[in-house]
């Protein structure tokens, strides 16, 4: 694991309002959109079952859904599906209701999601989980999950210095501990969970997205601004 920032918890209540304009500002030098990026973790996703032939699935969590910048994807890219999110920050669950008024949320400690899930979809949480309680949420979301259900978990590449100096720029993430993509491994196999795959992706800024292309060819080179790892449970 590796530090980024100080240890001090991040309150994401007091973030939600500003979240987007602060996420849009700290990728300037991308060039993009923040939105983009939101999408790209959920196409890919998409992408990946239909390479695999795996079942559509009909019911889908996202663990730490935030303020919802994801769920609006999830929704245009599994239209048949149930949505559904959870996270520990109520005001972010408020942003995300108003944006996607038709998913259902939950706020973690205080409510239960109702379902087993055929997807769980997990998009840059982990840094955020004290190392110590990673195991614990790794094994509530193994709960969350149907037998033969997929687990998509993207987190920053903490080999990547343009990831990193991001991370250590940004107000909300003061308590981040990055996860070498080894530590995840590690902790999926330990949470009973069958993996998949891993590979890295956001390799190109947006002044070199002509060659956005090859990234379908490059997820085994550890220089993307991030990795997903794929895991199933047996």
């Amino acid at each position: 694991m590796m530090k980024c920032s100080s240890n001090e918890k991040v309150n994401f209540d007091a973030f939600a309002q500003d979240y987007d304009a602060i996420l849009q500002a700290q990728l300037q030098g991308f060039g993009e959109e923040s939105t983009y990026f939101a999408e790209y973790k959920v196409r890919l996703t998409k992408e990946r079952l239909l390479r695999t032939a795996a079942p559509e699935p009909q019911t889908i969590l996202e663990y730490g859904c935030g303020t919802g910048r994801n769920l609006s994807f999830l929704k245009l890219y599994f239209p048949d599906a149930k949505i559904e999110g959870c996270d520990i920050s109520a005001e972010s669950l408020r942003v995300a209701a108003q944006r996607t008024p038709d998913a259902t949320l939950y706020l973690l400690d205080k409510e239960v999601p109702q379902l087993q899930y055929d997807l769980v979809f997990v998009a840059c949480v982990f840094h955020h989980i004290a190392p110590e309680a990673r195991a614990d949420a790794l094994a509530q979301i193994h709960a969350l999950m149907k037998p033969g259900g997929e687990l998509f978990i993207f987190e920053h590449n903490p080999y990547n210095p343009v990831t990193r100096h991001m991370v250590n720029t940004c107000p909300f993430d003061k308590d981040a501990v990055l996860l070498p993509p080894s530590e995840l491994l590690y902790r999926i196999r330990h949470a009973r969970l069958q993996l998949v795959e891993k590979n890295y992706a956001l390799f190109f800024p947006a002044p070199l997205r002509v060659l956005r292309p090859l990234e379908t060819y490059m997820g085994w080179l550890p220089l993307g601004g991030q990795y997903y790892v794929r895991a199933r449970k047996l």
